[in-house]
């Protein structure tokens, strides 16, 4: 069965865009488009869509007021921020999300029609079937018949098969933590866990495009005992302060001749196809600094942080999973528990819970 796509924009070129970009990705069928809010709530009765994707800057009604009608009326629907690059989207987004959107996508901003049509399918052919997944396990969840099997998840019997041998150091002096698709909610909930004492620092790769990390870091530190903010290229970290690696840009951590922990900031090539990369980050950290550190991997889409912890557990680091219940998408914690480098596979809500009695 075709996921079926209602597409709200205020522009016709752009909403011509989408709807050329779906067509090219099969099991998706366009059932509608919209140019407000307004519009798109009362198709929405009609038409039954499986997915929204809305844009958030709208006349008469934007799509914050979308999200806050869908809650309010209990309708149970997948959304698809897409948004353009600027500071000013970056605060809506991450509201966006923290009300439940299930993923962003930045607009092109500029190129011809055909160059904006392929960048949008190649940002939302992976997302879009992502939601389908999502869609077949929640079906099965309700006990209604899948149209094809669920995504088999893991086992408890693999998960104890594949658990390592090595349980991490005593106590690390660094966590490490990376998350994709449904890390912005999934934070929200996990770092006001984290106490304010907390006595290592905190450091993040949340896959997301520039201008918006900023915004989440902001969001996230007016929600915890922890300071967040986005990290800066050369600043030392210190004990009971998360940072988030900048949208856009690959985050790293070094050693000075002082023996101080000290963030670079680079332009390096994507890994995995991710800048931010959670590989990236992890690898550096073990290098530098070889069973010191806890490592977190959640919800997400593909594999990025399974080299990084590979690294990481061979130097004898602790490693934490989210599960599958509890994860948005269950692709990256997946991919390291089956890869054998998990110590802990935990739900989201004991997460911090898990941090805090590694450090302590």
């Amino acid at each position: 069965m075709a996921i079926r796509v209602l597409i709200v924009d205020d522009t016709i070129l752009f909403r011509k865009i989408l709807a050329d970009a779906l067509k090219a990705i099969p099991g998706v069928e366009v059932v509608g488009t919209a140019n407000n809010g307004k519009i798109a709530l009362s198709r929405i009765q009609s038409l039954a869509p499986d997915l929204l994707l809305l844009d958030l800057q709208m006349p008469e009604m934007d799509g914050l007021a979308v999200l806050s009608e869908l809650k309010k009326r209990e309708i149970a629907l997948e959304v698809i921020v897409v948004s353009s690059l600027t500071r000013e989207a970056g605060d809506l987004v991450v509201k966006a999300l923290a009300m439940g959107a299930f993923e962003v996508v930045t607009k092109p901003s500029a190129g011809t029609l055909e160059e904006n049509r392929a960048f949008m399918h190649n940002a939302l052919a992976p997302l879009l079937h992502a939601v389908a997944l999502r869609k077949e396990i929640l079906d099965v969840l309700r006990g209604r018949p899948a149209i094809r099997p669920a995504a088999k998840g893991i086992s408890p019997e693999l998960i104890a098969q594949s658990r390592p041998r090595i349980m991490g150091c005593a106590r690390p002096d660094l966590v490490v933590l990376g998350v994709s698709t449904g890390g912005p909610n999934a934070l929200s909930q996990m770092l006001p866990g984290l106490p304010g004492d907390l006595r290592v620092p905190l450091l993040i790769v949340q896959h997301m495009p520039a201008l918006f990390t900023l915004s989440l870091a902001q969001s996230l530190s007016g929600k915890c005992e922890i300071a967040v903010k986005e990290a800066e290229d050369g600043e030392e970290v210190v004990a009971g302060k998360a940072y988030i690696a900048p949208g856009g840009r690959q985050m790293k951590l070094q050693k000075t001749a002082a023996e101080k922990k000290v963030i670079c900031i680079q332009d390096d090539p994507p890994e995995n196809n991710c800048r931010p990369s959670v590989d990236y980050l992890f690898r550096s950290v073990a290098h530098h600094f070889p069973g010191q550190a806890a490592a977190v991997i959640m919800t997400g889409m593909g594999s990025d942080g399974v080299l990084g912890l590979k690294l990481l557990k061979r130097h004898g680091c602790l490693t934490i999973a989210q599960d599958e219940r509890s994860s948005v998408v269950f692709g990256m914690s997946r991919e390291a528990i089956k890869a054998g480098v998990v110590d802990i596979v935990s739900p989201l809500d004991r997460i911090a819970q898990e941090i805090v009695k590694a450090v302590r």
